[in-house]
């Protein structure tokens, strides 16, 4: 059994990273609380196990006395010079108290013992090993679902993925890798747990980080980002090199950089879109491809009111409001979108349009125009396509048909010398 416990330790050294020397003081103090039950309540008693051998042994700090009362705490000065000749009553002795067989009996107690001070060596060797790696991407294995938590192997550490950080549209499968994002490394009742995430923003900024050279190295910046994760994500990002344009080295050569990082976050729809320090060019880009008619810009509110057409007003705002959404949480300020309204002419709004603008014509009187509008001329080339002798069997022109057939030639005549005027100008 000793051989049994000297291997187990080598494993959880060579395994788990856990110095032998921590190894042997717990195995020494889950084989004090095996001896208390072997010898008894013995004064001082301690446990050495030889790192070499395995062997184990049991010590008791016993009083010398001529008379023994209590064998667990006292030793007779007969026996005490049997050890040290020099032995006096009242001395303190150290007195070896092993019983027979108490190495097998030993191991088989301190087993469960030792996994637990195992446990506690590993938690306090994972905060030491983490600590330093919050921000980091990790990849492990699905070990096991505890309700919606899922366990992750990293190989020498077990983290957890939090339903709360996980993203709704994936699943997992025990035994499938994944890359996760080091989101802390928390003190629990159980000690140090690390805590990881997938559905962060900096989960993304960070695949991007390591996909992107120019990022990495500083060239680019992420300015800022928002994310609804599983569904979209927006990202701003600023070149401080003008000769590199940002949002094309974050894509990459046939896309193949975004199209990695698209993979990685099973098809999530990713916007990068150019930062600009401007808030109009700013919400516009972020806003593509939907066009905006004009800006009402509350500065000490934070506040941006964007006009669009009919037509693009669902492309403004997405699919629940989600194109909106995320745009005002990349820019920081509140955004509401309107469609612009059009104004619709009804039928009289428009015959009265028609009979105005017939009345601007120099020998038309609004009385005629009124009439000729009624009749069904609403302009100028509706007159020109018919003849004067049309004009005069209308009862209520009669006689004015000519001087109303001649205004209207005169007027047709004077626009079209402008309009030639205009061109050769040009």
């Amino acid at each position: 059994m000793n051989n049994e416990m000297l291997a187990g330790l080598e494993f959880w050294e060579r395994e788990k990273g856990i110095p032998r020397d921590v190894l042997l003081t717990a195995v020494q103090d889950a084989l004090v609380a095996a001896a208390k039950k072997a010898v008894g309540p013995a004064r001082e008693l301690r446990c050495e196990i030889d790192p070499k051998t395995g062997d184990i042994k049991a010590f008791a700090k016993l009083v010398v006395a001529d008379r023994v009362i209590s064998k667990h705490d006292q030793i007779s000065l007969f026996d005490a010079r049997r050890i040290q000749p020099a032995a006096q009553v009242g001395d303190e002795l150290e007195v070896e108290v092993t019983p027979s067989g108490f190495g097998r009996i030993a191991s088989q107690y301190a087993r469960q013992t030792l996994l637990q001070h195992v446990r506690k060596a590993e938690k306090a060797l994972i905060f030491t090993e983490f600590k330093d790696r919050v921000g980091d991407i990790v990849s492990g294995v699905v070990r096991r679902f505890e309700r919606s938590d899922v366990t992750v192997d990293l190989g020498r550490y077990e983290a957890l993925l939090p339903n709360r950080e996980r993203v709704p549209t994936e699943e997992y499968q025990i035994g499938e890798r994944i890359r996760c994002y080091v989101r802390a490394v928390e003190e629990t009742p159980r000690g140090p747990e690390i805590i990881l995430s997938r559905a962060m923003p900096e989960f993304v900024m960070k695949l991007f980080q390591l996909e992107v050279a120019e990022i990495a190295d500083g060239t680019i910046e992420i300015k800022a980002i928002a994310r609804e994760p599983g569904f979209r994500t927006k990202m701003a990002v600023y070149s401080r090199d003008s000769k590199v344009d940002p949002v094309g080295a974050c894509v990459g050569l046939r896309g193949q950089r975004v199209k990695n990082i698209v993979r990685e976050l099973n098809n999530e729809k990713v916007d990068i879109i150019p930062w600009s320090p401007d808030i109009r060019t700013f919400v516009a880009n972020a806003l593509q491809p939907a066009k905006l008619k004009s800006f009402e810009v509350d500065e000490a509110n934070r506040r941006i009111n964007i006009l669009v057409a009919p037509d693009q007003l669902s492309l403004a705002i997405g699919k629940r409001g989600q194109n909106a959404r995320l745009t005002s949480r990349l820019t920081g300020w509140h955004i509401d979108i309107d469609a612009e309204k059009v104004v619709v002419q009804g039928f009289e709004q428009k015959i009265a349009n028609a009979v105005e603008a017939l009345a601007t014509v120099p020998g038309i009187s609004p009385q005629m125009a009124d009439i000729l509008v009624h009749h069904g001329f609403t302009n100028l080339e509706d007159l020109m396509e018919v003849t004067e002798k049309d004009l005069a069997e209308i009862p209520e022109i009669g006689e004015q048909a000519a001087a109303v057939f001649a205004a209207a030639r005169s007027e047709v005549e004077r626009r079209t010398a402008k309009l030639a005027a205009e061109s050769a100008a040009q």
